[in-house]
């Protein structure tokens, strides 16, 4: 009895240790920092790549339980929140700490032996989603825009990583996912709208589920499309895009586009989630042409 009861102690220890660091979302962070190495990599490096996918993974993670400490409150008045390690009681506010501060230190340390700016941007995106974003989702829809910071930073993270420095490539690797964001978030806003109220949280522009909030996220969702082919026209420096791989891109744009489009026609949550899903498998597969085509081209 005693043993199966150690297993499943185990096993609801890693699962909460999984739950606090998000490690879904920290695993999608790591692939998009790596993708942004692989493109900006004039000759890859293993103990690099090794470095940003581990300094990665621990700045997010620690980004995560930090989120998690200061909005336990907030988490247990929603069915989607309330079973998180630290509102269900599975773990106290101390032990989220300490993983909290362990992972920003492991992290700030991994990326500073890639260079320091990949570790100075890293200390941002920590900074700015647990300080600035976190406590005002509470207060105003802006809180998105600021969110959308730490999020877009992974991507230009990977070129910094490879490059040690900081020009037009990074910055549009950062501004494709930064306008990206939008569409993505807002879409979770929708579908999650009625628990988000119950913790006081409107995450929509409009703060309703409206034409409002469906017309901005046609905007963004163009505004993607736009910026993913911008390498295509020679310039943005070293980070470039074939012909071929420019019209499979905007195809990709035009098939997120198309379920914004839906979720402007029926404003249903069903459409919501749809469109949500297509945003990540978007920027999954754009990351992926992007560097297939820098190695084939």
């Amino acid at each position: 009895m005693s043993t199966n009861n150690s297993t499943v102690s185990a096993h609801s220890i890693i699962s909460d240790f999984k739950e606090i660091t998000k490690m879904r979302l920290s695993l999608s962070v790591v692939f998009s920092s790596m993708a942004g190495y692989l493109l900006g990599a004039i000759a890859v490096d293993a103990i690099t790549l090794v470095l940003l996918a581990f300094g990665g993974y621990f700045m997010v993670g620690a980004s995560n339980a930090f989120n998690q400490i200061i909005e336990k409150d907030i988490d247990a008045l929603m069915d989607r929140t309330k079973n998180r390690p630290i509102p269900a009681g599975r773990m106290s506010v101390n032990h989220a700490f300490i993983i909290a501060i362990v992972f920003t230190v492991l992290g700030i340390i991994a990326l500073y032996v890639i260079n320091p700016k990949t570790a100075m941007y890293g200390a941002i995106s920590i900074f700015l989603y647990t300080c600035v974003y976190t406590p005002l989702k509470t207060i105003t829809p802006l809180a998105v825009f600021v969110g959308a910071i730490p999020g877009a930073i992974p991507f230009m993270l990977g070129w910094v990583a490879a490059r040690n420095d900081f020009g037009i490539e990074p910055g549009t690797l950062f501004a494709l996912q930064f306008f990206w964001q939008f569409p993505h978030f807002w879409a979770i806003g929708w579908f999650l709208y009625e628990d988000y109220k119950k913790a006081g949280i409107s995450m929509l522009p409009t703060r309703e589920r409206d034409k409002g909030t469906a017309v901005q996220i046609i905007m963004y969702t163009i505004w993607t499309m736009l910026v993913s082919i911008i390498p295509v026209f020679g310039f943005t420096g070293d980070l470039s895009l074939s012909i071929v791989a420019a019209i499979i891109v905007f195809a990709l744009g035009m098939g997120m586009l198309y379920f914004g489009l839906q979720l402007f026609k029926k404003r249903t949550t069903k459409a919501a989630r749809q469109l949500m899903l297509a945003s990540v498998i978007y920027i999954t597969l754009l990351q992926i042409v992007y560097v297939i085509d820098k190695f084939i081209g």
